[in-house]
């Protein structure tokens, strides 16, 4: 069948169409042409975009990660309120390692002994305003969730509200006992918030 007919025309063109793709795809990713053959065939390196809804220090580069979790984050603290802080945190620290050390880490006996130091329990008026001078709050230990359910270990922990931008946090348990000077959190003072699903 002669090139010139229609219907050879069409065979011929769907041909160079096939062709040509073909010759596009198999130099996808390869760098230089056929046409210029002092540049040498390699891959191109692969670049991903960065989504343009990262926020700098976006933890896992959620979108809008940052607000999402502020209030995971401990407050900043004045120079002022750091002092205070590490003065009460220095007294708290051998009467917390002194429990652990006879195994009393039961909130009970936590609170007796933080009373002791002079530290009032957080206490609120009649219209909810929060008395008192420092303002302690002793819990026990937060329960986790261990294979299939949820497990409360023994301990106590504390939140000491030494100025309103500065708290000692501490916690013992049978393993270990730590103090910590912080901001508070946003949300809940002086503990860090629970995690959310």
């Amino acid at each position: 069948m002669p090139i010139s007919t229609p219907r050879g025309r069409r065979h011929l063109a769907a041909g160079v169409l096939l062709a040509s793709a073909a010759a596009l795809l198999a130099s996808c990713g390869q760098r230089g042409t056929a046409a210029d053959p002092s540049t040498p065939l390699s891959p191109s390196p692969v670049t991903s975009a960065a989504s343009p809804y990262v926020e700098p220090g976006a933890g896992d580069g959620a979108p809008h990660y940052n607000d999402n979790n502020a209030h995971r984050r401990p407050g900043d603290m004045s120079a002022a309120g750091e002092r205070d802080a590490e003065k009460e945190a220095a007294r708290i620290d051998p009467v917390l390692k002194r429990l652990w050390k006879q195994g009393d880490w039961d909130p009970e006996t936590v609170l007796s002994a933080m009373l002791a130091l002079g530290y009032e329990e957080t206490r609120t008026g009649p219209k909810g305003e929060r008395l008192g001078g420092h303002r302690l709050d002793v819990r026990p230990l937060e329960s986790r969730y261990e294979t299939d359910h949820y497990v409360t270990p023994e301990g106590t922990r504390i939140g000491l509200r030494v100025q309103e931008d500065a708290c000692v946090t501490a916690f013992v348990q049978k393993s270990n006992y730590s103090v910590s000077v912080i901001g508070p959190y946003m949300e809940t003072g002086c503990f860090s918030p629970p995690f959310a699903h």
